[in-house]
C-alpha cells in the first residue's frame, strides 16, 4: 500500500484491540489527528489512519507497548514512514524514535491531550458540544483532574510543534466535536 487508509487502519486495529475504552481512545486520537492535518494542510485521512493505529499493541502488551508494533505492521503492508510515526509517539517513554515530522509531533502531543479533553467533556451536560477552551484550560491546569494524562509530555509536544497548548487543544476539540455521539461525549443535555 502506498499510504495507510483509515479503513485499513481500523481493520488492523480490530485484530488486536477489543476493549471499548481503547477503541474510543484510538478514535479520539484519529479525529484530533485529522484536525491537526487540516491545520498543517496535510492529508486528513492519512493522519487519522496513523492516529487510529497508534496503540496497536497496547491491549495485548501493555508493559511492552510499541515493542510488538513494527514487525506486524510492516508485514501487513503499512508503509515504513507510518510505522515510524506510530513508534515516535512513545519517544522517551518506551521508544527512542524522536518525533521529527509535523505528523509525528502531533501524534506525540494529542495522544495524552485527547484524554483530558474526553474527561472534560464527560463532566459537562452538553459534553464536548459546548466545551470552550477556557473551561478546558482550567481543567488542564488542575493536575488532580485526569491525573493519569501526562501534562509535561503534552507541553513537550506543543513545544516541538512550536504551538501553544491552547491552540493544539482547540484544534483537537474541533476535530472531536463532530463525532461526539460516537465517542460518547455528546452529554445528556
Amino acid at each position: 500500500m502506498d499510504r495507510l487508509t483509515l479503513e485499513e487502519a481500523a481493520r488492523l486495529n480490530e485484530t488486536l484491540v477489543s476493549e471499548d475504552h481503547l477503541i474510543i481512545h484510538a478514535k479520539n486520537v484519529a479525529y484530533a489527528m485529522g484536525a491537526m492535518a487540516r491545520h498543517f494542510g496535510e492529508n486528513e485521512e492519512h493522519w487519522m489512519a496513523v492516529g487510529m493505529l497508534h496503540d496497536f499493541d497496547y491491549e495485548k502488551y501493555p508493559d511492552e507497548h510499541l515493542q510488538h508494533t513494527e514487525k506486524p505492521l510492516l508485514e501487513a503492508g503499512v508503509p515504513a514512514e507510518d510505522v515510524r510515526a506510530i513508534l515516535s509517539h512513545g519517544y522517551g517513554i518506551c521508544t527512542d524514535v524522536e518525533p521529527i515530522t509535523n505528523m509525528e509531533k502531533s501524534l506525540f502531543t494529542v495522544d495524552e491531550l485527547t484524554g483530558i479533553i474526553q474527561a472534560c467533556a464527560r463532566m459537562r451536560p452538553l459534553g464536548i458540544c459546548d466545551l470552550e477552551i477556557k473551561s478546558f484550560m482550567k481543567k488542564f491546569k488542575d493536575k488532580k483532574f485526569a491525573a493519569k494524562c501526562d501534562r509535561e509530555l503534552i507541553l513537550k509536544g506543543c513545544e516541538m510543534l512550536g504551538m501553544d497548548v491552547k491552540e493544539v487543544a482547540e484544534i483537537s476539540i474541533e476535530g472531536m466535536r463532530p463525532h461526539a455521539e460516537e465517542l460518547g461525549i455528546a452529554g445528556n443535555g
